[in-house]
């Protein structure tokens, strides 16, 4: 498809989506972004190896010279790779994947932008969790009576213990059976978990650098609509451009929750799989929450008493 070809299509289909909502002009730009990213990701895909290669070199920052270094050749033959002058074996192009950092993920895109077949399977998520979900289950019941979860790589909820269960009842009230849940969305969105965050503003500023640096570590179109998708909620850039550094009081950035006269303070930490040989496994987390004072641990215990 030509870019020119391109352009009309979007405009054709920004026209068709603005006539069912003509009078709303944010629709009209919301879907032009929309539509203009998701050709932007389908031309992405489109790369070939050569270009897939340079763009993640100029992406780690590496000149052609640090990247050749890192891989053990010399960077007249990495040119010869980026111009498309030389083929890459397979175990060249892994050896690249290697010295890039990439994830999993991107070594197989790597591979099939070659002419190779994938080197790391990527087993349905249900599998996945089937085939670690003695060593999930045992971390999340560890971390009873306090909440613990698991996660994919865009935080959509796999999987929670009984203390994660009574923090959520207690915060916004039981959720519906099967209900698909992101707790990405949940912490930034304005009608979830910020009524009851007394420092939102702090808290959201530390996670979206986090999500910032998922997007720039595995440079996948999916990652950086989630990040885009945070920045869109109401109050995420004021409170990242007007953020107030103050003095550091601890090592860890508590959260703290606030619901009627009761409050809660907790620090959380994220575990992964140390030695992952699966797309998905790699991108598997659990995430616990820690009380930060007693009162705290008292009432989480308090609630799996009752239970």
């Amino acid at each position: 498809m030509s870019s020119t070809r391109s352009l009309q299509d979007t405009d054709q289909f920004i026209h068709a989506r603005a006539c069912v909502c003509w009078h709303c002009e944010m629709c009209h730009l919301v879907v032009r972004r929309r539509v203009r990213n998701y050709l932007a990701g389908t031309m992405k895909r489109r790369m070939s190896f050569p270009s897939r290669l340079r763009w993640w070199r100029q992406h780690r920052g590496f000149s052609q010279l640090e990247l050749a270094s890192r891989a053990g050749i010399s960077q007249r033959h990495l040119s010869f790779l980026e111009l498309g002058r030389a083929s890459a074996s397979r175990d060249m192009v892994l050896c690249l994947a290697d010295a890039l950092n990439v994830p999993l993920r991107q070594h197989n895109a790597l591979l099939l932008a070659a002419g190779f077949a994938p080197a790391w399977p990527e087993t349905e998520l249900g599998a996945q969790l089937a085939q670690n979900s003695s060593a999930v289950d045992y971390m999340l019941a560890q971390q009873e009576p306090f909440p613990a979860v698991a996660v994919d790589r865009h935080w959509n909820l796999l999987k929670a213990n009984k203390g994660a269960g009574h923090l959520v009842e207690f915060l916004v009230g039981p959720l519906p059976v099967g209900a698909s849940v992101n707790l990405a969305d949940a912490l930034v969105a304005p009608n979830v978990l910020r009524p009851f965050l007394v420092n939102w503003a702090e808290v959201v500023r530390y996670f979206i650098r986090s999500v910032e640096t998922d997007a720039a570590a595995d440079g996948s179109d999916e990652t950086n609509a989630v990040l885009h998708r945070l920045l869109a909620y109401k109050g995420v850039r004021p409170a990242i451009r007007d953020a107030v550094f103050e003095q550091i009081s601890g090592p860890v950035l508590p959260m703290h929750f606030r619901k009627g006269g009761m409050k809660l303070s907790l620090f959380t930490t994220i575990a992964t799989l140390g030695t992952p040989r699966d797309v998905t496994a790699q991108e598997l987390r659990i995430e616990s929450f820690f009380p930060m004072d007693d009162e705290t641990a008292g009432m989480l215990r308090s609630w799996a008493s009752k239970t």
